[in-house]
């Protein structure tokens, strides 16, 4: 499980980034190599450094630090300053310590069946996102997550009727609060790109957007729905956390996300 999950993950960022639009991803300068078994993802003009990552590793095959070398030199060759690698620990190999990454955050894994998400109640207006609709979906995710507009969102706004991909949306109204993906890769769905307007936080958008897209999963012929989200500091909470065991889905491993952090001046 550990890693289908992992490599359902990586599918669905792989496919974010090169799937988007040419002009797009020229302009953010994406590039995309499979490493070692795994993926990473190159995008320099991302000025939140979140889509610059490498995961999926020590699925298909070990992870050495022969891999991790070449990850880093990846990143490196293309000039990108932080890019996080996630790992499992248990992939590890011995000498990692000696690359000099740094130790950013543990992030939760979760995993249930879609058929069986609890369904979620809100009064607010939940379905799926249509290509007139995509662009405004998108802004108010990444406002959210406070990403900048512009390439990102038709990044994200691509997705609407794209294969794989079922966006979903909670409205007030004629206004879009709350949003969230799913991507669907045969037996395995991929939850992503949870958010909640602040003024709309508590009124169950996201367990009724947990639902919705369990639910797409499941017509889908998915059996396994998989969800990633931080891992609160003792005594602290972390909402999405709850939202997400609340509707059924059960923690199965935590993962560690490591930055590489490369001098501006890096030589290519």
């Amino acid at each position: 499980m550990i890693g289908q999950a992992e490599l359902t993950e990586a599918a669905f960022m792989h496919d974010y980034e090169t799937g988007m639009p040419e002009s797009a991803r020229q302009r953010l300068g994406v590039v995309a190599a499979r490493i070692g078994g795994g993926v990473a993802l190159a995008m320099p003009g991302d000025p939140s450094s979140y889509w610059s990552k490498a995961l999926g590793f020590g699925v298909t095959e070990p992870f050495t630090l022969a891999v991790l070398d070449e990850v880093i030199d990846f990143y490196r060759t293309h000039r990108v300053r932080q890019a996080i690698v996630q790992l499992v620990p248990s992939v590890l190999p011995a000498g990692f310590a000696t690359r000099g990454l740094q130790r950013t955050g543990t992030w939760i894994k979760l995993a249930g069946d879609p058929s069986r998400v609890a369904a979620g109640h809100t009064g607010l207006d939940v379905r799926a996102v249509t290509g007139d609709d995509a662009v405004t979906w998108a802004d108010v995710v990444l406002d959210t997550f406070g990403m900048p507009r512009g390439d990102l969102t038709t990044m994200l706004a691509s997705t609407a009727g794209r294969p794989h991909w079922r966006p979903f949306a909670a409205w007030d109204g004629p206004q879009i609060v709350a949003g969230g993906n799913v991507y669907l890769d045969g037996e395995h769905a991929g939850l992503n790109a949870a958010a909640t307007k602040p003024s709309h936080r508590g009124r169950g958008a996201q367990s009724a957007l947990i639902a919705a897209r369990a639910r797409a999963a499941a017509e889908a012929g998915c059996r396994h729905l998989y969800a990633e989200t931080w891992k609160p500091d003792p005594g602290q909470r972390n909402p999405s956390l709850d939202n997400l065991v609340r509707a059924g889905l059960t923690p199965r491993y935590e993962r560690e996300n490591w930055a590489v952090r490369l001098a501006a001046d890096s030589d290519c």
